[in-house]
């Protein structure tokens, strides 16, 4: 089981997973020096006896909301939390591709698949999973009462639609063959149907007789959740702690920790715990990272992430009821104008000065970790820090000083002021990093404005294009499955700066086509770069910066490894000294 880089909207921005490397080494194989003392230290692998037993400590820096179910959680510590307790069907190796965890598949069409579960998989209340479990959290997802986010991830099977508006009993895309096998229809052939569909079973025993609408409430929910685990919930202290015990029924065998305590602390308190030990890991903030390499006993493990910082602008307004923009702004449709902003960042500056180097500037709205990120090098611009060159782009565009205050106008000579948004959380950096950014865009003659807009409006006047919003910082978080289709295409009301170009959607839509594509990845890779190209030329956002991920780890804790799909099973964790 993965730790899933899970996709969903801000959680994934504020709250970053981090990547851990295993503690040990195996043992130098040269031949011994004539004083061992120079002798880099030999560091031997536990046996497994000495794996067995303790107590780790793993630290949050912010509490969860509490909804400790896969299908109702909407932030990411609530998710960390899921990640130890719980697992789904399909995991993903270190190539973002989808292997058998819970549940093997096989597929002839890309449209239908059949899915064979393991047998004898037992839920932590010693029901035995089945198929009917994952019948059952479908139905939930699909079902007009359903208040959690994850419709999406069930819609593309066929019957799903009729059975959320109640024409239907059931969905008929869904069959099954017996206990442990399932037939899965979508309404179409598509290359990610595999990557996007709702993979977590739902205890279907457990939630008898609860009404869905009542679910996210329930106490299965939120305080007596029961998973697949390798640890199972013992006791939940709302906003405070979460209490894990060895489960001894673990499907795939042994569990070296007797418990894993999931504990809040304050980012102000993470050096402090991490020095005394009082906690064994946390994900750090890149203003604590430093801090932290100086400890002694603690190792400050950095990978690459899978989400970025972007400048987006509102290049219309959608109509969430049709599903089209149905408005254009006229104020940023000029491409210079924004091409200019782009090169007016120093963002490698900006990236050191407020995330400490552990980040980087991206030129594309995909993670460069991912693998249908393009090469640098097979971009049209690299946008290089370069206030010339934005001045001149400027010029050409007809936005100069007329009036000789030192600002430039628009084209048509009227004042010309970058109206720019950011989220307030109560974190003071978030207005430094903003007013930096806006003072790159005065130094090349625009005129900005900054709006710190409390953090809980912020995204919902974004998504409902309210007027006060023109530009705005943002972040996003990408998944398993490479389709950006629900971010960018003219249709999605996800797509932020209402970004409309026919040309790109369809390429979105061609790289998802099994007819174009056939199971040829290199090949869908290249037209997923196509369509870089494109927004890298228009840059309908400006891409600020890919971040790391940064986790701060207890020398005495072992068995830890990652990639960029997460970190392994934390049945393998052990700790060296208990």
């Amino acid at each position: 089981m993965k730790k899933k880089s899970l996709f969903w909207l801000f959680a994934m921005m504020l709250v970053l997973s981090a990547f851990l490397a295993a503690c040990n080494t195996s043992g130098d194989k040269e031949p011994a020096k004539e004083d061992p003392k120079d002798e880099d230290p030999v560091v031997q692998e536990p046996a497994e006896d000495d794996k067995k037993g303790g107590t780790l400590v793993y630290a949050i820096d912010a509490p969860p909301e509490g909804l400790f179910n896969f299908a109702f959680y909407g932030i990411a510590t609530d998710a960390e939390v899921l990640g130890l307790f719980d697992e789904g069907l399909i995991d993903y190796d270190e190539n973002l591709a989808p292997v058998p965890n819970l549940a093997s598949w096989e597929t002839s069409d890309n449209q239908t698949y059949t899915f064979k579960f393991e047998k004898g998989v037992k839920w932590h209340d010693g029901n035995e999973l089945t198929v009917h479990d994952w019948v059952f959290a479908l139905e939930t997802l699909a079902h007009k009462d359903y208040d959690g986010p994850r419709y999406s991830n069930v819609q593309n099977i066929e019957g799903a639609p009729a059975f959320r508006e109640g024409t239907a009993d059931s969905i008929s895309g869904v069959k099954v063959i017996d206990d442990y096998t399932i037939e899965i229809k979508f309404d179409q052939p598509r290359l990610n149907n595999l990557t996007n569909v709702w993979t977590y079973p739902m205890n279907s025993k457990a939630f008898e007789g609860i009404a869905v609408a009542d679910m996210s409430a329930h106490e299965l929910v939120r305080t007596k959740p029961v998973g697949l685990g390798p640890f199972k919930v013992e006791k939940i202290v709302p906003g405070e702690s979460v209490e894990l015990v060895r489960n001894d029924n673990y499907w795939k065998g042994e569990v070296n920790l007797d418990k894993i305590i999931i504990r809040v602390i304050d980012n102000t308190a993470t050096l402090g715990a991490l020095q005394n030990e009082d906690v064994h890991m946390v994900g750090l903030q890149p203003v604590t990272a430093p801090d932290v390499e100086n400890l002694e006993n603690v190792d400050v493990i950095t990978a690459p992430g899978l989400s970025y910082y972007y400048v987006g602008f509102k290049l219309g307004k959608f109509d969430s009821e049709k599903n089209v923009i149905s408005e254009v702004n006229p104020k940023y449709q000029d491409k210079k104008l924004r091409q200019a902003m782009m090169y007016a960042i120093n963002r490698q500056e900006w990236v050191d000065a407020f995330f400490f180097g552990y980040g980087k500037p991206v030129n594309k709205p995909v993670p460069s970790s991912h693998w249908i990120s393009a090469d640098d090098k097979d971009l049209p611009n690299a946008y290089e820090y370069d206030p010339e060159k934005a001045k001149a782009l400027l010029d050409e565009a007809g936005y100069v000083d007329v009036d000789g205050d030192g600002m430039r106008e628009d084209p048509n000579g009227e004042k010309f002021v970058v109206k720019f948004s950011h989220y307030a959380t109560g974190n003071p950096t978030f207005e430094t990093r903003a007013t930096a950014l806006t003072q790159y865009w005065n130094e090349v003659g625009l005129s900005t404005e900054l709006e710190m807009t409390e953090v809980n409006l912020y995204y919902d006047m974004i998504e409902k294009d309210d007027p006060g919003i023109e530009t705005f910082f943002g972040g996003w978080g990408t998944g398993s499955d490479p389709d950006p289709s629900d971010l960018w295409k003219a249709d999605k009301l996800w797509n932020y700066p209402r970004y409309n170009n026919p040309e790109a959607d369809a390429l979105l839509d061609k790289a998802l086509s099994v007819e174009e594509m056939g199971t040829d990845t290199e090949k869908r890779k290249q037209v997923y770069v196509e369509w870089q190209k494109i927004l890298n030329e228009e840059v309908p956002m400006l891409y600020i910066a890919e971040l790391e991920e940064i986790m701060g780890v207890n020398k005495n804790v072992g068995g830890f490894t990652m990639d960029v799909s997460g970190y392994n099973n934390p049945a393998e964790w052990y700790l060296n000294e208990k």
